[in-house]
């Protein structure tokens, strides 16, 4: 095992084995000497961080000082939800423990760092608020990366579990949080416990997953690695319909590849609904020429063509950084000569969100549209899961109901998915589940199924927060699945879903009221079987958040972990924004 005392940069070598062909060891116990044996350090920041903790007076609000953070639920300075945005998009990011202003912020720098990699055992030990730039960095030194990479430096390991993340190697290799071993956690209630799959935390393992920071901070996680190659060979597929995008989706879950290309990763962006693009990405230990984004060439401009491109695997896993996938534009770095001048250390996701803050802060944007008499617009910053089988549906709602492009698609199934229901890491060989699509006349859901309402209220009607199973043969949208993998956000086993991601403004209609569109999206989602991320703006009603995100097990786990409710509910911070 390997100490790491230095997270610079470096680029993976080739491994004879890799991708789909030679699937992760599942995810396992891990043994006691493994979990043992952290940096007197690290020891010694828990112990100052649980006093630091117990010091903040029972009622006043908990918030962590971070950098750097990824979510789009900004505050008006009072600790008030302040749903509008500056008018930029966020690029998918669904992380970070906690934002907005704090009357007193947690010290949590010293659990920033990558604490171990073993190349042996291809696992990594490292802090909770370690970036995943600095976990590439520590990890590709040695030929390996975390399975799931999502696509901005800045966002963090325990963000990415506590608030989910994605990648395009979530096809094969689920979501993060799925290849984590053991996380050091600390609860609401101020101890610090560890959770593991099948130990005394199981329930608190299982429910951490899109909690968000309200059940506890995770300060370390051990997560399993898997091998790279030095570079990522990439094909760009073109498509002239979603059901013919949405249909290759599903014969690359099945078969591992397309057209003989292997699918060692696969995302795709959509342009419009009469031309998509599936980029498939493989390893490959050689490169006849090597493109670099971060110069003068923008990579999403790239995607129509040519149509093969190569990158080093370090540049790949940050080809979506450089422009916060589109959404430098507002500020005119795609522009010829301010890209020029544009330094390029500043070309970056972080830099460009800070800005948007500053925005936000002192309201430049709202001041200087409202003095040029431009229409009210609302921000859509979002990122949702729906069944593949479904997703032509949804693009075509979402480009009547909000026309807003590009839009970006991540196809990803659960790594326990398929026939018996494997552990993690097994091989799968199971495509999705077929049926019929149902169409809809408009983004709302009318003329195919309904918008979904609130369930529970009224005679007959179920209690909040009872699970829901929605989709193709898992029982309409509020019947009871037992048992979900990962309770807080139950995607389907078995099933492939596309991530849709869509970033930016748009104008709201005539007598609409900001969060008009928000809606909109929440209840097309919800009426084809799908899921909404949650670092963004969330308008839901109460009691229909808790029937779509499990209250009743949320409830469970916040008696048992945070019984004196220290850190904020799910529901208050991702809806009401405190």
């Amino acid at each position: 095992m390997t100490d790491v005392t230095d997270t610079g940069g470096s680029r993976g070598r080739g491994q004879p084995e890799i991708g789909p062909e030679t699937p992760a060891s599942p995810a396992r116990l891990l043994p006691a000497r493994e979990s043992a044996g952290k940096p007197a350090a690290h020891l010694a920041a828990i112990a100052d961080l649980q006093a630091a903790y117990a010091a903040i007076p029972p009622g006043s609000p908990v918030r962590l000082a971070k950098r750097t953070s990824n979510l789009f639920r900004f505050t008006d300075g009072k600790g008030k939800g302040a749903h509008r945005g500056a008018g930029y998009g966020s690029g998918h990011g669904r992380a970070g423990h906690g934002s907005g202003a704090a009357s007193r912020g947690l010290d949590v720098s010293a659990f920033g760092r990558v604490l171990s990699v073993d190349p042996r055992s291809r696992i990594a030990v490292t802090g909770g608020m370690t970036t995943y730039e600095d976990l590439a960095d520590a990890t590709l030194r040695h030929d390996l990366m975390p399975l799931v990479v999502p696509q901005l430096k800045t966002i963090t390991i325990g963000g990415a579990v506590t608030g989910l993340g994605i990648e395009s190697s979530s096809l094969r290799s689920g979501m993060p949080h799925e290849s984590v071993l053991e996380m050091e956690i600390l609860t609401g209630d101020g101890r610090v416990i560890t959770a593991a799959p099948g130990g005394e935390h199981d329930a608190l393992y299982r429910g951490f997953p899109n909690s968000y920071g309200t059940l506890g901070y995770a300060l370390s996680l051990t997560i399993e690695l898997e091998p790279v190659r030095p570079f990522v060979h990439l094909r760009h597929f073109r498509f002239g319909s979603p059901e013919a995008c949405m249909d290759a989706v599903a014969a690359i879950a099945a078969d591992g590849g397309y057209l003989g290309h292997r699918a060692d990763f696969v995302d795709g962006t959509a342009f419009g609904l009469d031309e998509l693009y599936l980029t498939v990405g493989s390893f490959s230990d050689v490169a006849p020429w090597r493109s670099d984004y971060t110069r003068e060439r923008i990579y999403y401009q790239s995607i129509r063509g040519p149509q093969e491109d190569f990158l080093t695997i370090r540049d790949y896993l940050w080809r979506w950084d450089t422009d916060w996938f589109w959404c430098s534009r507002p500020f005119g770095v795609q522009r010829p000569v301010i890209r020029r001048l544009w330094p390029r250390r500043y070309r970056r996701s972080d830099v460009y969100r800070k800005l948007v803050a500053l925005d936000r802060r002192h309201g430049l944007s709202a001041a200087l549209n409202a003095r040029r008499g431009v229409p009210q617009h609302e921000d859509v910053i979002q990122d949702v899961e729906i069944p593949v089988e479904r997703g032509a549906e949804f693009l075509r709602a979402f480009a009547a109901g909000v026309g807003m492009s590009p839009v970006w698609m991540c196809p990803l199934r659960l790594r326990g998915a398929g026939p018996g229901g494997r552990p993690p890491g097994t091989p799968r060989g199971a495509g999705p589940e077929g049926g019929p699509r149902v169409a809809l006349s408009d983004a709302g859901g009318s003329g195919g199924r309904a918008p979904v309402a609130a369930r529970g209220a009224g005679p007959g009607g179920r209690p909040p927060g009872t699970s829901r199973g929605a989709g193709l043969g898992g029982g309409p949208p509020g019947t009871h699945r037992a048992d979900p993998p990962w309770p807080l956000y139950p995607l389907e086993p078995d099933r492939v879903y596309v991530n849709f991601g869509f970033w930016g403004t748009v104008p709201l209609p005539p007598g609409k009221a900001d969060g008009y569109h928000n809606r909109l999206v929440e209840e097309t989602v919800t009426g084809l079987g799908g899921h909404k991320g949650l670092y963004s703006t969330s308008c839901y009603p109460e009691e229909e958040f808790w029937t779509l995100y499990n209250g009743s097990a949320y409830a469970a786990l916040k008696a048992e972990y945070d019984p004196a409710g220290r850190l904020a509910g799910l529901y208050e911070k991702c809806v009401r924004g405190r």
